[in-house]
């Protein structure tokens, strides 16, 4: 199986148009598209966001059969599919069910003028699933005959954010391996990374599986359970079972594009002065100003092959579950031995607030 890329991230949620007007005031992206009952799509609502290479598809059911109302329901707003680039949609469907993942969609091939998508889509963890998509023709069209394309604004903001670099998802205890395991039997993934994390009394596992195009990154978290308690089971207990807790965009300038967030009203999570103050002992000189790291609360980290500099926003959601990161790479191909500990004690920062 090929997977090239991250195609589009859909979110199921309460109110697509809401949830649109704050992702394209606070971080930037534009609305791209619509499909409806105008387009034939009579029992739900769906908006395509874009920035960069990053595609959002918001959907919300406008009958309780959709499958957004029964998600929304149980776990509120969140990712409910993250979509692969594939050259053959078919035969990635074909060859995933048959390694034992859960069809969702049989092939469904979209055309019109010329342009051509095919999708299908297998189930992945929890309640989130995974859509092929192989595209032919037009790329700006993006279900042809299902969503109408609006025309590109003149007046286009800078684009502050260009890809999804990875996304952290929640695993009950016990399912890590075994996840692990599904992703590289179905989907030919390989596992890069893994760490132990003990934040005081808490603590976690975690591996992280990547495509071997390199472009499709899942870190996989699951809790310790003779531990005490923390905020993975807190997100797990929210959310209603495993689940996406923050998808991380790619950005080339961390230190430019975090106040330019912030000045659109992006909340970033605070980092102690003390973390700086420690940061030489725990690693070589970074590659950005560690004056202009410490004003931003960008936090650094580093693997065999460069750093990696990464900050949190707040959790905008009503259970406190999903939330976004800011990612810049200067060569760092993983995450570095502090990375997951840092957003671990980050969030934890946040919850003692609240």
């Amino acid at each position: 199986m090929k997977i090239e890329a991250v195609d589009h991230v859909e979110f199921y949620v309460g109110d697509a148009q809401q949830s649109a007007f704050y992702l394209c005031t606070a971080f930037g992206f534009r609305v791209r598209g619509q499909a409806g009952p105008e387009t034939g799509q009579a029992d739900s609502r769906s908006l395509l966001l874009s920035q960069g290479g990053v595609d959002l598809v918001l959907t919300s059911a406008l009958t309780p059969e959709h499958p957004a109302a029964r998600y929304v329901s149980r776990h509120g707003d969140g990712v409910a599919n993250i979509a692969f680039r594939t050259p053959d949609a078919a035969k990635a469907f074909e060859s995933a069910v048959a390694k034992g993942a859960t069809a969702v969609e049989e092939p469904v091939v979209h055309s019109q003028c010329g342009t051509e998508v095919v999708t299908a889509s297998v189930l992945g963890f929890g309640d989130v699933a995974h859509r092929f998509v192989q595209r032919t023709g037009d790329r700006e069209e993006f279900l042809p005959g299902t969503m109408d394309i609006f025309a590109a604004d003149p007046e286009e903001s800078e684009q502050l954010l260009h890809t999804v670099d990875h996304a952290a998802i929640c695993l009950p205890a016990g399912e890590l391996g075994p996840t692990v395991a599904f992703y590289e039997k179905v989907f030919g993934f390989g596992q890069i990374f893994e760490e132990f994390i003990e934040v005081g009394e808490q603590a976690m596992d975690s591996k992280v599986v990547q495509s071997s195009s390199g472009k499709v990154t899942f870190t996989l978290i699951e809790p310790v359970t003779d531990r005490r308690p923390g905020q993975i089971d807190t997100f797990l207990a929210r959310h209603g079972g495993a689940g996406v807790q923050h998808l991380a965009l790619l950005t080339d300038d961390i230190v430019a594009t975090v106040p330019a967030l912030e000045a659109r009203g992006v909340t970033f999570l605070d980092t102690p002065g003390s973390y700086y103050d420690e940061l030489s002992g725990r690693l070589k000189r970074p590659d950005l100003r560690l004056e202009d790291l410490r004003r931003t609360n960008v936090l650094v980290d580093q693997d065999h092959w460069g750093q990696v500099f990464q900050i949190f926003t707040q959790s905008m959601h009503v259970r406190k579950t999903f939330f976004w990161e800011v990612i810049d790479r200067h060569g760092a191909r993983t995450f570095g031995s502090g990375n997951i500990k840092a957003l671990y004690e980050a969030v934890a920062r946040e919850k003692a607030m609240a």
